[in-house]
């Protein structure tokens, strides 16, 4: 092996052993030095599109390193006399103090020595140049432009290293700057928050979310329309090995029937009026992690049919595509709807319901989490403080009292709307919960402490029944019609037009027995 051979093999290390370029020149300028008598050297990196011209790396000896600012704009004139020296891929020899007007653009005009410039890249297509500078009264000999020469495929490689090592780290700051501003307008520290009612009145539904976290089978969250489906799919997600991966959400009621198929499997150019370019579709984005299909119950028969193809198998078709693609994802869905009384109803394919009901999780409503209100409305009154500015308030035993006895159609989504209603209303002095209500939705008065409990509506006030006496009248004419029903096309809970686990939740909370309305 000879002399060239070692000094390319050496460089060739240097190269790949840091991604950092500034690291990396700084050894290889040693290794060179061995062999040719240049003075410094610099590895500059052209923008075409944006006329800019920027030091990337720089290693001297024996001078100091000439006055070039780290990033240079160039008129269009300018840029392209620099890339004409790119031309024909091959190196550039100057003569001691010509070309001026070359030397000036590359802050080298006070260079007294010879000048060997190797082109990275070639052609319009520049990526940078490599300067070679020999000493005063010094010139390059045949075998050193040689080396010279030799140069220039390592460096390009590590040029483009480098550049896409800092393309990374610039996207990726980006990214977290993004998360940051997106958590900022959640009112969260992390994506992965504590959820409040966690050792309380979601106690069972995170036992769950403990349980399915360590597998990968699909999971069904059921509970009402802003009880908070989101946020225990992503409970599921974090708490899972697939955590690194993305985790992404789709409605599936907010997208037209004629979108569906290329918003979930993406399409290919041209495969119909508007497809413009090739577009990845929400199960090619998601691989690797989690997709939530958010009220699934509202996809229509023709995508439930697609949909149940990929979840049995992992293959799909673009739109417009030839050929199956695989992915790995993990399915969550979500409605508030009940699927099992659409699937009897044929509204709703039995065998996709087999597919993602492997682990249903039922999500109970705001109004049966009483114990959890005081440790809500305390976090979404922070969290409003924060978000617009105010002092953190915390609300009063009044202030619970009065939230407890609402009864929260709107579940957590409209708790937090209230809250911070209340907070700006209150401008930091207070917080303004009767105001937040608004007229239509104030509860008449904070539920009374020496009532009977609930589950006994016996003991009702004589002469003025109470609400759960009222809703237990109400449930039991509903299961005397259904003959101990709940679920289903004639079931007591499409009678009276509430979900089945909500129904069971309150019929525990009233002591009503379901069995005993059925025929012997």
């Amino acid at each position: 092996m000879n002399r060239l051979d070692n000094l390319l093999l050496d460089v060739w290390r240097e190269i790949g052993r840091d991604l950092e370029m500034q690291v990396s020149i700084e050894r290889i300028a040693a290794l060179v030095r061995g062999c040719l008598p240049f003075d410094l050297m610099l590895v500059q990196h052209i923008d075409v599109h944006a006329s800019v011209v920027e030091l990337v790396s720089a290693a001297a000896s024996g001078v100091a390193s000439p006055p070039l600012k780290t990033r240079n704009t160039l008129a269009p004139d300018e840029l392209r006399r620099l890339l004409a020296l790119s031309q024909g891929g091959e190196p550039v020899r100057w003569s001691r103090g010509e070309p001026k007007e070359e030397r000036r653009l590359l802050a080298l005009r006070d260079a007294q020595g010879e000048i060997v410039v190797v082109p990275l890249g070639g052609g319009d297509r520049a990526t940078g140049l490599l300067l070679l500078i020999a000493p005063p009264r010094k010139t390059f000999s045949a075998g050193q432009l040689e080396m010279t020469a030799a140069l220039r495929e390592p460096f390009s490689v590590a040029l483009d290293n480098a550049c896409m090592f800092r393309k990374i780290k610039t996207e990726r700051e980006a990214a977290a700057a993004d998360r940051h501003a997106l958590l900022t307008k959640l009112g969260r520290e992390q994506m992965g928050d504590v959820i409040v009612g966690a050792d309380t009145g979601l106690r069972q539904t995170m036992e769950r979310v403990e349980l399915v976290s360590c597998s990968d089978v699909p999971v069904l969250i059921m509970g009402e329309t802003g009880s908070g489906k989101e946020v225990i799919a992503r409970a599921v997600h974090f708490r899972s090995l697939r955590a690194p991966g993305p985790f992404l959400r789709v409605n599936c009621g907010a997208i037209p029937s004629e979108l569906i198929d290329s918003e979930l499997f993406g399409h290919e150019r041209g495969s119909f009026t508007g497809a413009v370019g090739l577009r990845k579709g929400w199960f090619e984005q998601a691989d690797s992690g989690t997709l939530f299909l958010d009220e699934i119950g509202e996809l229509p028969p023709a995508a439930q049919v697609r949909l149940l193809g990929v979840l049995q198998d992992g293959t799909f078709e673009r739109v417009g595509g030839q050929r199956r693609l695989r992915v790995n994802v993990r399915v969550i869905a979500a409605t508030h709807r009940d699927l099992q009384g659409m699937v009897e109803s044929g509204q709703f394919r039995s065998d996709l319901w087999f597919r993602i009901a492997v682990f249903p999780i039922y999500l109970p409503p705001l109004r049966d989490r009483p114990e959890d209100m005081q440790a809500l409305a305390t976090h979404f009154a922070q969290r409003a403080a924060k978000r617009f500015g105010l002092p953190a308030l915390t609300p009063t035993i009044e202030d619970i009292n009065l939230l407890v006895s609402y009864s929260w159609p709107g579940n957590i989504r409209e708790l937090a709307a209230v809250m911070d209603r209340a907070a700006l209303l209150g401008d930091g002095r207070r917080l303004e919960i009767a105001k937040a209500f608004g007229v239509a939705n104030t509860p008449a008065a904070p539920p009374d402490t020496t009532s009977p409990p609930p589950g006994n509506p016996a003991s009702a006030p004589e002469g003025f029944p109470s609400l759960d006496t009222v809703a237990s009248r109400h449930i039991q004419a509903a299961l005397r019609t259904t003959r101990g029903r709940i679920e289903g096309p004639h079931g007591a809970a499409r009678l009276l037009d509430i979900n089945p686990h909500t129904l069971r939740a309150r019929m525990r909370k009233l002591g009503i027995d379901w069995s005993s309305f059925r025929e012997a």
